[in-house]
């Protein structure tokens, strides 16, 4: 059976577990902002009160991330996890630093903990979901 030209084009594998999952913590990212955004337009919820939302987006990211990277891994989930998590704040931070010039406060460092230890959770997870050849299929 051939695939049609149109299909082999859209196919991309990401190698890299971390890659991968840095690449869905960013879709969930985007899902939860749009969330938030929704919630901003259609609700009495003020900006001032967005934090424990903002916090609650970033840790679910920082797991979904953790969890397909471990699953794309096969082995060392709540490394793979962490890594994801730290990296993904790390980008965070770096993105936020260079569009608002945003301050170092307690607040990131409580976001580096909290996507660290979600992304260590999810990866826990995600390393018994995956096959049992180590992630290649």
């Amino acid at each position: 059976m051939s695939m049609s030209p149109f299909t082999r084009v859209l196919k991309v594998r990401v190698a890299s577990p971390v890659l991968s999952g840095l690449i869905w913590s960013c879709i969930w990212l985007g899902a939860g902002a749009l969330l938030l955004s929704m919630m901003l337009a259609g609700s009495s919820l003020r900006e001032t009160e967005l934090d424990p939302w903002v916090f609650g987006i970033h840790g679910f990211a920082a797991m979904a991330g953790g969890f397909v990277s471990a699953r794309r891994s096969g082995r060392r989930g709540w490394y793979f996890g962490a890594a994801n998590g730290a990296l993904y704040t790390l980008l965070i931070v770096l993105s936020s630093f260079l569009a608002t010039d945003i301050d170092w406060s307690m607040k990131v460092a409580v976001m580096f903990g909290l996507t660290v230890l979600t992304g260590a959770f999810g990866g826990m997870f995600g390393v018994n979901t995956g096959s049992s050849t180590g992630g290649k299929r």
